[in-house]
């Protein structure tokens, strides 16, 4: 019975996971390494070596399944799938490829199988963004891709759509290729066999591609033993994984380490199912998504924020679809960015209305360099804003750079570089060979290190006022978009060594500046100080620039690439002008 007016502590479905442990080591300099007491376990040299295991041991299961052109499951098992990634793999050695392998189309089998047959086989190979095809008027990311890529074959699944990447890629020298029905049909000999043979920790298994802070994207490498070490460090913390197979259904894409390598991955290391949704967490895509979740039950959820937003309205809707969405679920995961509080609290609520229990919130920190999984929440559960301590086989290094305090990252599961790139890869690492992730941590409570830590802000985007303070542009960024939600989709602060901030907002369609004036006062009114009180703000007329690199394939803003694109009207919000709107403070 509660006391005191408290709630009544509601019961956490039970799960498996490991809990917050952690060894501090304090060096010189105020630096501060970090890393899990608990070992690391063994992990293949190769993670088609899993492709194999699964063959052998449940041929018949599912591994990848794919609503076809009349909305049915295509499905492919684990023995099928051996089979035509051998076959393919086959026809990729008798090309006698010295250079990569590009993947221009989005998820799908055909791309499951062309990526495992180059990791089989030994060829390096990228998927890309299929934005950088389709949304792009000039292709000049693709462009710049292709050219620092050079690949040797491309491949997309339709040739309609992807014409014009297609006949860039072919301009290239590459060949082209629109259908693997050809290469399947491969008569497999034993230089396939030798080929894995020579497969081993150190080859490079793809290139991510992932934004850069000057617009153009990086290519990180990635190899098998990061691809196999991070899949252990998963297992080890979310233990529940070897206990049953799992089953996802999953829209994230594989051009991204998120969708790619992580869930990915958690499916072919542990013989579970993928169903791949073809929705997207938008206002269009979601009902897609909305329609396979109904039909699947999934063990597990991992996903991003702004799907868990459009979830909970679906699932207060509908009780018969709330209870199917909870009937097995483990755990619910998001990463990239964090989740309001509020929408943390009413997916408890529905999941509690819906099975009588909350179901443990995991989140963490990584990124592309690590693989992903680097830090992560554990047993006792996470808060928005928290990412955790060092997952078993990452140590982590604590650094001050300015007023922050950077997190750097040392582990199997680490990149050693990016692709063409070694002035980058010189930069990225320091003197003691930590990856520096270019995030800041602080920790949750400096009495009890063994809650965690949280997320700063990202270092390269924060910048200091003429008066000498700091303005952290992370925090102040998702604060003025939660305050702004449904008017502005997107805000760029302004502007080092000025004496105010300023911002450059990215309206949602159809709202202007006399929508947007009142919600900015607003925030301004409620500032703590100068680093978080905006003074000016102008609404931008036309959205960001993906050619220009001011935005993402992920659908993310880069700071940097709009400040510098648009540095007469960062001239202009400090000239002022009619169209600036001042705040009076």
């Amino acid at each position: 019975m509660s006391t005191g007016g408290e709630a009544p502590k509601r019961r956490v479905r039970a799960v498996n996971v490991l809990g917050a442990a952690a060894e501090f080591v304090r060096g010189e300099n105020g630096i501060t390494y970090v890393r899990s007491p608990v070992a690391l376990g063994p992990y293949p040299a190769k993670i088609t070596e899993r492709l194999e295991h699964w063959a052998a041991q449940a041929p018949e299961r599912t591994f990848l399944a794919a609503r076809n052109a009349c909305g049915e499951w295509e499905r492919l098992r684990y023995g099928d799938a051996l089979q035509k990634v051998r076959s393919v793999a086959q026809a990729l050695i008798h090309r006698g490829l010295e250079r990569p392998v590009a993947i221009l189309s989005g998820n799908g089998i055909d791309h499951a199988v062309l990526a495992l047959a180059c990791m089989y086989a030994g060829v390096t190979y990228a998927p890309i963004a299929p934005l950088y095809s389709l949304a792009s008027a000039e292709l000049i990311t693709l462009r710049f891709l292709l050219e620092r890529l050079e690949p040797a074959l491309v491949f997309a699944r339709d040739a309609s759509q992807f014409g014009r990447a297609l006949a860039l890629a072919s301009e290239s020298g590459a060949e082209v290729i629109t259908s693997l029905d050809d290469l399947v049909c491969a008569c497999v000999t034993r230089d396939v066999d030798r080929a894995h043979a020579g497969v081993g920790p150190e080859t490079v298994a793809k290139i991510l591609f992932t934004s850069g802070s000057t617009g153009r994207p990086k290519g990180v490498i990635t190899t098998q033993r990061m691809l196999c070490s991070n899949q252990e460090m998963l297992r080890t913390v979310m233990a529940f994984l070897g206990e049953e197979p799992p089953v996802l259904c999953d829209w994230l894409p594989w051009n991204h380490v998120f969708g790619g390598s992580h869930n990915f991955g958690i499916v072919l290391y542990n013989g579970g199912t993928l169903y791949i949704d073809e929705g997207k967490p938008t206002a269009d895509g979601f009902a897609a998504t909305l329609r396979n979740l109904r039909e699947i039950e999934h063990t597990a959820y991992f996903n991003v924020p702004r799907a868990y937003e459009l979830l909970v309205p679906a699932l207060r809707a509908d009780a018969d679809f709330a209870r199917h969405f909870f009937r097995r679920v483990k755990i619910l995961f998001y990463a990239a960015a964090g989740l309001n509080q509020r929408i943390w609290d009413d997916l408890q609520e529905v999941a509690v209305s819906a099975c009588g229990e909350e179901i443990l919130m995991v989140t963490g920190l990584g990124a592309t360099e690590s693989a992903a999984f680097a830090l992560s929440t554990g047993i006792e559960g996470a808060s928005a804003g928290r990412v955790g301590l060092p997952v078993p086989g990452v140590e982590l290094k604590i650094a001050c750079v300015g007023n922050k305090m950077e997190a750097r990252l040392c582990g199997p599961n680490i990149t050693p570089g990016f692709w063409a790139d070694p002035d980058l890869t010189g930069a990225s690492f320091d003197e003691e060979g930590f990856y520096k992730l270019g995030d800041a941590l602080a920790p949750v409570d400096e009495t009890d290190l063994l809650k965690g830590y949280r997320f700063d802000g990202r270092i390269t985007e924060d910048f200091k006022l003429s008066t000498g303070t700091w303005v952290s542009v992370g925090p102040l960024r998702e604060k003025f978009l939660i305050r702004c939600r449904g008017a502005a989709r997107d805000v760029v602060f302004a502007a080092p060594d000025r004496a105010y901030v300023t911002a450059l907002i990215f309206p949602e369609p159809g709202i202007g500046t006399e929508e947007i004036r009142p919600l900015v006062e607003e925030f301004t009114r409620r500032a703590t100080g100068i680093s978080t009180r905006i003074q000016r703000a102008i609404v931008l007329d036309d959205p960001p620039s993906m050619d220009a690199g001011e935005m993402t394939e992920k659908g993310t803003i880069n700071q940097k690439a709009v400040l510098r694109n648009r540095a007469a009207l960062v001239e202009e919000l400090y000239a002022g002008s009619p169209r600036v709107i001042e705040i009076k403070l």
